[in-house]
């Protein structure tokens, strides 16, 4: 008879003692905030909130420099790992936040290895935070604007088109050309008078020739 009972009540213990084992994991994550630091030494703080069927994950991060803030968001109890073990689903998540120099600045939507069969739905997804996903993590400096380039002076190229200007031809002075009645009268005298004589017989011929 007590063998009986006993194997009918042990189904439901272990029912029982599982539940509580779950409900004891997920208040370990909330009541137990996570904690690590990033490549740049920034000491991140993971807390976990349930808001109904949606799982609210807030990062908290400061060093002596900067400090910031980031929330996910998903529905991770649709992953049958997660609810076997809740936290080890955020220490996951942990490793690869951890591994950046800031731990706002990773993958916009991430599932644990542990989920990597589930859908889509049970990963984190982020929500909001204390900056701009779009802006830097440092802020850099501007550029100078670069300075106008001073113009040139061009050469001075002789225009091509130009005609060259026409240089004034020399006037030559030209010989008056002997009258051809003075020529005649010399020719004249040189084949009828005698060499001494050729002057005056040219004169006389020329005035002969022009009467």
């Amino acid at each position: 008879m007590w063998t009986q009972v006993s194997a009918l009540l042990l189904p439901l213990v272990c029912c029982l003692w599982s539940a509580e084992a779950q409900t004891a994991n997920r208040q370990s994550i909330w009541n137990n905030p996570i904690q690590f630091n990033t490549k740049a030494k920034d000491q991140c703080t993971m807390t976990i909130t349930g808001q109904g069927d949606y799982t609210r994950l807030r990062l908290m991060c400061q060093s002596q420099q900067r400090s910031y803030w980031c929330e996910y968001i998903g529905q991770a109890h649709t992953c049958g790992s997660y609810n076997k073990n809740p936290r080890h689903y955020f220490v996951q998540m942990m490793w690869g936040l951890r591994k950046l120099h800031n731990a706002c600045l990773g993958p916009k939507q991430i599932k644990p290895h542990m989920c990597r069969k589930a859908g889509d739905e049970s990963q984190m997804v982020f929500s909001t935070g204390s900056f701009s996903r779009t802006s830097p993590e440092a802020p850099t400096r501007a550029k100078p604007a670069a300075q106008p380039a001073r113009p040139q002076p061009q050469p001075i190229r002789p225009d091509s088109t130009r005609q060259p200007k026409a240089q004034p031809t020399a006037r030559t002075n030209s010989q008056p050309l002997t009258p051809p009645v003075e020529s005649n009268a010399k020719r004249l005298a040189q084949q009828y008078c005698w060499r001494s004589l050729r002057g005056i017989c040219s004169y006389f011929i020329g005035l002969v020739r022009k009467n």
